[in-house]
């Protein structure tokens, strides 16, 4: 009996696929009546009886590789894509002629995808008043396959490929052309990653049972006006919860919906969710041990308290975001940098820590995080006016630091960044944007000391055309460059950057008032810039 391999190139077992039975069934049927073989004598389809016999379809089954088979007709029609109207071919078809026949076959099978797909779209507006159901009992059944490159050929699992490249919406519309589309459109494969965008405003148990059928595992929601239970309860497996912007969530709704242990809860997203205090992260803390990511920006009545509690409970934690929690101080994040063992022993691999506007931090903070956080690799200091340069000692003991942001930290210098460039050669990505202390003298430090930057941010710095020649010749690996509103550097600051910096790929030049249209010309030329901005409406 010829293998899955030869009749089946992609398939590297020696069983035989759903898809090859099915078809192979075709050649069965014939014999036996006088139409198949000329009577009693013939085989099937001209075969001889011998070779008929070779395709047995319990044999057949018992080799299927998908499991719980029935032999039903409507499976024959929703998996034999392909029509054989001749004898089938037993002989090994060569790789790269299977590839060249696929790639064509995948490339009208995106086209047909995509005028299908518009089809049912026009039928949709058409039959707006009917309900979801009646559209589905009327899809059409799968059209009798064709011969060549058409996008009925193909295999459910190529459509599912296929069909992965589909944004949500054009996806529900493939799903309208006919039973096979359907089919391949409802594989979980095809639902990988999307997150499912709700408004919660009465019970709907089917529409969490559709979320659990595609595999949807992350739910953004958008309006909340019942229990958030139901759905907490209704789809167990949901990794992401994105709550952000619901204005009316507050304690009592997350006290009911995190009653139970949620182990499967990797993330939570709670920004600007203004009602919630400590008590809601005792509950998170308690009942959410694999949580790896907490937003918790704007939620301005968190304190000190609720850190230790997060500290208490979260020991997974990775990603922790506390913009604009104004009451947070130096203690919280010692709280957080295992400060407190007796109580908590801290939340030791973190990775990213936002503090932006968190406007009650000092350099004793920086001192905590450099000496208990010390797998952190991204901290956010913007807006916080109280660090000051002395701060920046402790972090550049920190080497796995890699992204620092102290945008409108009005007391960091030049002195800061000779203090920073001391031990900080890891960091790869540094943003002191409007701090109007940053003069050349800090790209004179920087140029010597971060040398492996990738990411330089120094907008309203008080930088000339000196400091852009000692950030040309020392920073080779620079890729992301803005001096927007730095309006003493001119053309031939420019020049100087086009001359060295060939691996630049954005610039921001925004309210440069002393360039002209020959420096844009010169840094245009640069062999891999993808995008410079020139003011708020001019990116080019």
């Amino acid at each position: 009996m010829a293998t899955n391999t030869e009749l089946l190139p992609f398939h590297h077992q020696t069983t035989i696929s759903l898809q090859t039975a099915a078809a192979l069934n075709n050649y069965q049927g014939g014999g036996g009546s006088g139409g198949g073989g000329g009577g009693g004598g013939g085989g099937v389809n001209g075969l001889p009886a011998g070779s008929a016999a070779a395709w047995n379809m319990d044999e057949l089954y018992q080799q299927t590789e998908l499991p719980g088979l029935t032999r039903s007709q409507h499976h024959l029609l929703r998996f034999t894509p392909y029509a054989l109207h001749q004898r089938p071919q037993l002989q090994s078809l060569p790789p790269a002629l299977y590839l060249q026949h696929a790639a064509a076959a995948a490339a009208a099978a995106a086209a047909a995808a995509a005028a299908a797909a518009a089809h049912a779209q026009h039928h949709h507006h058409h039959h707006h008043h009917h309900h979801h159901l009646q559209h589905r009992e009327s899809t059409r059944e799968s059209p009798p396959p064709v011969e060549g490159t058409h996008i009925s050929n193909l295999f459910p699992e190529l459509l599912e490929q296929i069909f992965e490249h589909l944004e949500v919406r054009d996806l529900g519309r493939a799903a309208q052309v006919c039973s096979a589309w359907r089919d391949a459109a409802y594989a979980k494969s095809v639902w990988k990653g999307v997150e499912a965008k709700l408004h919660l405003k009465r019970s709907s148990p089917s529409l969490f049972n559709c979320l659990v059928r595609r595999g949807i595992k992350k739910v953004q929601i958008l309006s909340l006006r019942r229990s958030l239970k139901d759905l907490v309860l209704g789809v167990p497996a949901l990794t992401s919860l994105n709550l952000s912007g619901c204005f009316n969530v507050a304690d009592m709704n997350l006290g009911h919906a995190f009653s139970v242990d949620l182990p499967n809860l990797k993330t939570l997203d709670l920004s600007l969710c203004k009602q919630i205090t400590d008590t809601s992260l005792g509950r998170i803390a308690q009942h959410l041990k694999n949580l790896e990511t907490l937003e918790l920006g704007g939620c301005c009545n968190i304190t000190n308290t609720g850190l230790l509690l997060i500290a208490w409970g979260l020991k997974k934690l990775r990603h922790l975001n506390l913009r604009s929690c104004w009451h947070i101080s130096d203690q919280g994040i010692g709280h957080l940098a295992g400060f407190s063992r007796d109580t908590a022993e801290g939340n030791l691999q973190l990775e990213y820590l936002g503090l932006q506007d968190c406007q009650r931090l000092s350099d004793e903070a920086l001192g905590h995080i450099a000496q208990g956080l010390t797998s952190l690799k991204s901290i956010n200091l913007s807006f916080c006016v109280s660090v000051t340069d002395s701060g920046l000692k402790h972090l550049a003991r920190m080497p796995k630091l890699e992204q620092l942001n102290l945008r409108s930290c009005d007391n960091i210098s030049d002195i800061g960044m000779a203090y920073l460039t001391e031990g900080g050669s890891g960091i790869n990505s540094l943003d002191v944007s409007f701090c109007d202390k940053i003069s050349d003298q800090a790209l004179t430090h920087i140029a010597q000391g971060l040398y492996r930057l990738r990411s330089l941010s120094l907008n309203q710095c008080q930088i000339t055309d000196m400091g852009m020649l000692k950030i040309a010749k020392s920073l080779h690996e620079l890729e992301n460059l803005n001096i927007g509103q730095c309006s003493r550097i001119t053309d031939k600051g420019l020049q100087t950057l086009a001359e060295d910096l060939t691996n630049l790929k954005t610039i921001d030049l925004y309210g440069c008032t002393q360039l002209s249209s020959k420096g844009i010309d010169i840094i245009m030329k640069l062999p891999k810039l993808q995008k410079l901005n020139l003011g708020l409406w001019l990116v080019r």
